[in-house]
């Protein structure tokens, strides 16, 4: 019965695809704050319509809303928490798009906005599944709670906040997540580990202000050149992490984790050129690629900002240079931990003349889970029903926050069932959402909650 309703509004589910993402919900930008909120009334009022109860915004001062709603009829059944976010990244360098971000556009069996695939699109497909049920069967096969926030982008402070004082409320089994991709294409996956991540700013200051270079060279220190300095010294040319300590904690993956990664359909130059696409990989040769994107620890400089940038010559020698920096932590790494090496690393690598200081502006802990667990396998059995191929496990390189912010306040793990692509462009230019999946999610996701209700 889902499927004939599922097969009859395939065009009335793009067309609701395209309006959700037409609204520039850049949740980091102030100027859009009106536009995050029409993000959050859209997806309230999908749920309303659909039949979800209580389909309501939360709202704290400051902050973006939340999307709640519920449907708790099933008595005796698993209950599921749902999570998604309406909240897209900036679209710079906005040149580089071939079609405009915010009006969703079709090449092949493609959709491009942003948004399309992080996270909107994976979300309205979970949105999408459960109306299915309701508006065909009028109830659903499992009790579920629907939690979508709109600050996933920007560090998510107010659902950490609201998860751990609502811990009660929101009680549940397991987490359905919806926000990660398959390997390759028409390949069902899961996704059990996810990379934790400490993000901040590296602040480099040194005279009270600029100074004429012509008068002051060679005897003032400069920033920018102490920045570099010390940037240079977290990483050796070949990628390898110089921070003391920094890889102690680091958990390889298990035997036959690595044995299952060997068997997927990778190809080195393949991922190189159509992802990658640079003169070639860094990192540590003796560790395989997958290894190192999916299960060791990073450092990453995301922008540096100092002294003049225009048109023009000016000469002068900046009094403060600063750069956004991150680490992506694997088990067993600790955010504070990994915090306070790098912080030991900065001071020993700072030159004289100048004083550096790194600042957490977000944190998030590694997440591993276990592939055997109920919820797992009944996510994996309907995958392979809707694909008609075995589901496979791999890991991802990427953190959600959400997924330790569970486990640690709710008690409860979460299913990462992604329909996303590795050529989508999250984050970038041109970001797109493969069709094919966004409908083979929804019924995937039917059916998910079908095989937990029997």
């Amino acid at each position: 019965m889902q499927t004939e309703y599922f097969q009859a509004n395939r065009e009335r589910f793009l067309e609701g695809l395209k309006a959700f993402l037409r609204i520039p919900s850049v949740s980091t930008l102030p100027e859009h704050k009106a536009d995050v909120r029409q993000a959050a009334e859209f997806v309230r009022e999908e749920l309303a319509a659909m039949g979800m109860h209580g389909a309501r915004l939360i709202e704290a001062q400051g902050r973006h809303p939340l999307v709640y709603a519920q449907w708790l009829e099933a008595p005796g059944k698993p209950t599921l928490l749902v999570y998604g976010h309406y909240d897209v990244q900036p679209v710079e360098p906005v040149e580089e798009w071939k079609s405009p971000p915010f009006e969703p556009t079709i090449r092949g069996e493609d959709i491009f906005a942003r948004g399309a695939c992080d996270d909107k699109g994976q979300t309205y497909l979970i949105l999408k599944a459960l109306e299915g049920y309701l508006k065909t069967a009028g109830r659903l096969p499992v009790n579920v709670r629907v939690l979508i926030e709109g600050e996933e982008e920007v560090g998510g402070e107010h659902i950490e906040e609201y998860v751990e004082a609502h811990a009660e409320e929101l009680r549940a089994d397991a987490a359905l997540i919806c926000d990660t991709e398959m390997f390759a294409p028409g390949l069902p996956t899961i996704c059990v580990g996810l990379r934790g991540i400490v993000y901040g700013e590296l602040e480099v200051r040194g005279a009270r202000t600029d100074l004429h270079s012509g008068q002051y060279g060679g005897a003032a220190p400069n920033p920018l050149q102490a920045m570099a300095h010390i940037l240079a010294q977290l990483k050796d040319r070949e990628g390898r992490i110089r921070i003391p300590g920094f890889l102690d904690d680091v958990r390889p993956p298990s035997q036959l984790e690595q044995q299952a990664w060997a068997r997927l359909p990778f190809d080195e130059a393949e991922y190189l050129e159509k992802e990658i696409g640079a003169p070639a990989l860094v990192g540590p040769a003796e560790i395989q690629v997958l290894e190192r994107v999916w299960a060791q620890p990073t450092v990453e400089v995301h922008g540096i900002r100092g002294g003049f940038i225009g048109e023009g010559a000016k000469t002068v020698i900046p009094a403060r240079a600063l750069a956004k920096l991150s680490m992506r932590l694997v088990p067993d790494q600790s955010a504070d931990r990994a915090a306070e090496q790098l912080r030991s690393a900065v001071a020993a690598a700072c030159p004289p003349g100048v004083v550096a200081e790194y600042r957490v502006i977000s944190a998030a802990p590694p997440s591993l889970i276990d592939p055997s667990g109920t919820f797992i396998q009944a996510a994996a059995m309907a995958l392979e029903k809707s694909f008609g191929r075995e589901t496979v496990f791999i890991r991802s390189g990427g953190s959600i926050p959400i997924v330790g912010l569970f486990e640690r306040h709710l008690g409860i793990g979460s299913v990462l069932m992604g329909f996303g692509l590795p050529d989508d462009n999250l984050h970038a230019p041109n970001e797109k959402f493969h069709l094919p999946n966004f409908y083979a999610g929804i019924e995937a996701v039917a059916g998910y909650l079908e095989v937990l209700g029997s």
